[in-house]
This record gives structure tokens, sequence and C-alpha cells, in this order.
């Protein structure tokens, strides 16, 4: 069928002879506002084209279109305007992975509020700190757990939250979404000084880091464009088509795959409400409401490959991809067995948009993240700023002296310090480390203070890992460095081991030479510790961090050989 048209008003591509995407641009007009240009224009075309089919581990159903986002979101942008909600507002959503959060984000967009995405995992230290850091002025909320609780413990040390509206619910002290949406008078585009531009603040995002506090991204109207080529080359989306992204809409992967490039490539999302992972569940889901396109993160598939694939109907898949952490190869080589289907990894990070992936022009290196997004000038760094060699690792850096590219983030909220330290010269350092093949494919190492110094070798933990997950005794795995008198520092594995396995000596023994037989010997660990879960942050990486303090604090590390 022919290609929806919307998005071409927007970006501007070019193509090489092979068929590869060479180049981008966009033609961003000064009001572009995703919520009026994006939602309400499909809307007016096609108000019965389905946007969204939701369902929850209940069973309840819900097939939302383009017209009902369109005058739902008009109800919540309504609704919000009477609690006193205008542009330039921080408004917090916490609404875990309820449709409801997609009319209260496009309702804050069109009245040019600050929205500002949040997880329902938070404490209460946690909301404090984003409250108070923020500024924010209104918190929507869900009524399920005990975030609502957190939430009013918190708001009783922030006098600057003025409202607090509850979804799902009645609570004494909140408003009611459903109620107040229902009750609103008809609403009005503002005009004028209350009309939000493409320059103003349109979402603020708390990076989880696996270090320190959390920083606050700050991205403009014109972020939704640039998931375009998300959508359009990385996860191939199609009109008629249902996309799912495995992610809950408090972290940034939820915008990148269940709603702005999708729905500016005019298909449908699909959204399944649950708040345990349980993978026999969502292969269910896949088989029933016939997913096409799926992405989710490396820790989704490693459990989806421990089901027996052959008892699922996964035909309706046409394309998978993958990104969060680095791809190991035995994950990509057992789904392709299992479904006939590739993994196309990316890059990226809530600073940005897809910054590195493997596109559909493009033949899959298992382990490779593909080559740069042409949306983006790459620049592998070494330590003194020189592009590397390729075979050597550098720091993936953009450089930006032509202009920030769109979709890219414009600096941390209130922080120009930490903005000068990763942003300068010209440079965006992401923190990152890859290296280049002779075909251009980056492979990526690890975060740039998870590198391990032994013995003059630089080792990623990311290649050590690798390597042991594709033991069946491994289910998942950190790598981190161990200070050592002799060698600066030596490999240590922390392991979860696999269903079936116990932890005992003759293990650790055998993984070690697993390791030593499978790469470079002096990359093998030298202390091997078994766990039953590994520390993660609150969007599910991995704290190495939070090993290396532990192993700090322990004065030794129990285990290993």
């Amino acid at each position: 069928m022919p290609e929806p048209a919307l998005h071409r008003r927007y970006l501007k591509e070019s193509f090489a002879d092979d068929g590869s995407l060479a180049a981008v641009s966009f033609d961003i007009p000064r009001d572009f506002n995703f919520a009026y240009d994006g939602v309400d224009a499909i809307a007016a075309k096609d108000p019965g084209r389905r946007a969204m089919l939701w369902c929850n581990v209940a069973g309840e159903e819900r097939t939302l279109t383009f017209g009902d986002v369109a005058r739902e979101s008009d109800r919540a942008a309504s609704f919000f305007r009477s609690l006193g909600i205008g542009r330039g507002d921080p408004v917090m959503l916490i609404l875990k992975r309820h449709y409801q959060f997609w009319f209260a984000a496009m309702a804050l967009h069109k009245l040019g509020a600050i929205c500002i995405p949040a997880t329902n995992q938070l404490q209460v230290k946690d909301l404090v700190y984003r409250f108070e850091a923020a500024s924010v002025k209104a918190v929507v909320c869900t009524a399920e757990g005990e975030i609502a609780d957190h939430v009013e413990a918190a708001c009783a040390q922030c006098p600057g939250v003025r409202a607090r509206v509850l979804v799902k619910g009645e609570r004494d002290g909140w408003a009611s979404f459903a109620r107040g949406c229902a009750e609103a008078a008809p609403f009005v585009r503002p005009t004028g000084a209350d009309a939000p531009v493409v320059s103003d603040t349109m979402l603020l995002y708390f990076t989880s880091g696996t270090t320190g506090m959390p920083k606050m991204v700050v991205h403009d109207y014109s972020y939704p464009l640039g998931h375009i080529v998300t959508a359009k080359h990385w996860h191939r989306v199609v009109p008629d088509g249902l996309h799912f992204t495995v992610s809950e809409t408090g972290w940034a992967k939820s915008v990148w795959g269940k709603l702005y490039g999708q729905w500016l490539m005019e298909a449908g999302i699909f959204v399944y409400d649950f708040d345990r992972f349980v993978p026999a569940e969502l292969l269910e889901r896949i088989q029933r409401y016939r997913i096409t396109t799926f992405c989710a993160p490396p820790t989704i598939y490693r459990y989806l490959i421990k089901e027996d694939l052959s008892r699922y109907d996964l035909s309706s898949l046409t394309h998978c991809t993958i990104a969060g952490e680095a791809l190991n190869p035995e994950v990509f080589a057992q789904f392709l067995d299992a479904t006939g289907l590739k993994l196309m990894e990316g890059f990226g990070q809530t600073e940005t948009t897809v910054q590195v992936a493997t596109f559909p022009w493009m033949e899959p290196k298992p382990g490779s993240m593909g080559r740069p997004n042409p949306m983006y000038d790459i620049l592998l760094s070494d330590e003194d700023g020189a592009e590397t060699r390729p075979g050597q690792v550098g720091e993936i850096c953009i450089r930006t002296g032509a202009g920030r590219p769109v979709g890219m983030f414009g600096g941390y909220h209130l922080d120009p310090e930490r903005t000068a330290a990763v942003w300068h010269d010209g440079l965006y350092h992401t923190g990152d480390m890859a290296w280049r093949d002779e075909d251009g494919y980056y492979w990526y190492v690890g975060r740039d203070d998870d590198i391990i110094k032994s013995s003059g070798y630089r080792i990623g933990p990311f290649e050590v890992e690798s390597v042991l997950m594709e033991h069946p005794a491994v289910l998942e795995c950190a790598v981190t460095g161990v200070p050592d008198p002799v060698r600066t520092q030596v490999v240590k594995a922390t392991v979860v081991p696999a269903k079936g396995y116990l932890p005992s000596e003759a293990l650790a023994l055998e993984l070690q030479e697993y390791v030593k037989t499978h790469t470079a010997p002096y990359k093998y660990p030298r202390i091997l510790e078994f766990v039953t879960e590994l520390p993660k942050t609150i969007s599910g990486k991995i704290r190495r961090t939070e090993i290396r303090r532990r192993d700090r604090a322990q004065d030794g590390v129990a285990g290993g050989a």
C-alpha cells in the first residue's frame, strides 16, 4: 500500500544507489506541535484509523482511533487548564501502561505544558527530589499500587505541587481524571503568548543513570520529528500493522516505540498493560493480536528464548529490533533459529533518538549495533579527541558544530555545568565506548567508567559477558574490575545461574575455562561470584557501580579461583 504522507511534510530523505539512507533534513514550522500536527491532523483526515490496541492482564481490551485520541486529549487539556496548568508548567505523569497516558501527554502538548513521564517504582525520596528539581506543579498518577501514597507523602514536603490527579480511582484530596475529562468545557487551542512554539520545552526526562543523581534531559517540540527515522527505518512500522515496544511509559524508550515516530507514520501501536513480566503471557499476546513489528531490551529476549517458541504462532512478526543494552550474539542466534527473524540492534540515549542501528539495507552482524543514523555525525574519539582507527576503542561522540541534530536534547535542565561537561568544543560526549570495524559497523564495549584496565589491556565488560551468556549455566551476568596490586585490576564476573544449575566451585572453574577458550585468555574472570539477582536501576539496567561499591565495602570478593 502507498506510504502515508504525513511524515513527508517534515522529513526530506535522499538515498544512495544501494538503497541505503544517505541523508535527511527537516522542514520544521515555528509552531510545530505533535499533538495538533500529528494526532489531530490524522484524525481530521482519517478519524477511524487505528491508533492503539490496548489490553491488560485482566483481559480488558480497548481499540482507540486517532479520532478518539484527538477528542480525549482535547477533554484532558480543558480539564488540566481548569486546574491552572498552562504553557511552561511542569507536570509529572506516573501512569504505568494505562492508555490514559497518551490522552494526558497529548493534552499537555496542546497546552504547552512540560510533560515529565516517570515510573511508578519511585519512592518518596525519589519523588521529593524530582518535584523540587523540576519545580513540578501537578502530578497525574495511577491509583494502582503504592505510588499514590508515595506521591501524597512527597507532596507534604513539596508545597509547589498544587494539583494531584488520580487515574483509575477516587481519593480524598485528589481530582478525578475520568470525571474531570467528562465534565470539561470544550477545548479552545491557546493563542498568542499562551501558545507553545517549537523551541519550548516539551519533555523533561530524569535519566535513571548508573551513577549519581538523575540528570534532567530537556527536549523541545521538534523532538518527535527525529523519531520518524526510528519508526520508519529501524522499527519498520507499516500503517495497518501493529507495533509493540516493551516499555513502561515512565521511560524514554516508551516514546521511541509507543508514540511519536509510529504515529507520524500513521501506524497502530500495541500496549500491553502489565506489572510483572511473564514470558509466556507476552508471547501469547503477540500471537493473539497478530503483532507485526516488535522491539524489546535484551533482558526480554533472553527470557523469551528460554521458552519453547515452537508452541506459539509468531508468523505475524515481520521485523524485530533490540535496544537498551548490547545484544549478546547467542541471543541473536537462538531467536533466529526459533523464528527465522534477525534481531536488528540499535543504540541511542534519553538525550537523543537512535544514533546507531542495523537498518534494513544492512546485513546484521550479531553483536554489532550497526552503522550511524545519517541524522547524526558520529565520531569515535580517543582520549585526545582524535578519531580512532578501525579496531580501536573510542567514545561515541556527536559532532554538533553544524548545529544540533533534530531529536537531540537541548541540555540538562538548570544544570549548565553538567551540560558543559559532556557537550563542548562542538562535540557531545555520550560516555559510551565502542569500536568500528573495516565495514563501518560499530561494536559496543561499555560505559567509559565500566572499562577494565588490567595488565595494560583495556577490557570492555560486554565482550566478556557475551561469552559467558553463551554458556547454558548463565542466565544473567555482570563483569566488573576489582583492584589488584599487580595487574591494576582483574576481571570479576557476577553470575546469576540459569534454572537447573547450582553455584559451585566446579561450575566457577568451568565458566572460567569457557571464557579462556572462547575469547582472548587475558579477559577471563579471575574472580567469579554467584548471586540470585543483579543490582539494577529502576529502568532495568545493571548497576555495575553498585557491584564495585559492594566489593570495596567487603574488602574482598566471594567465590572465584
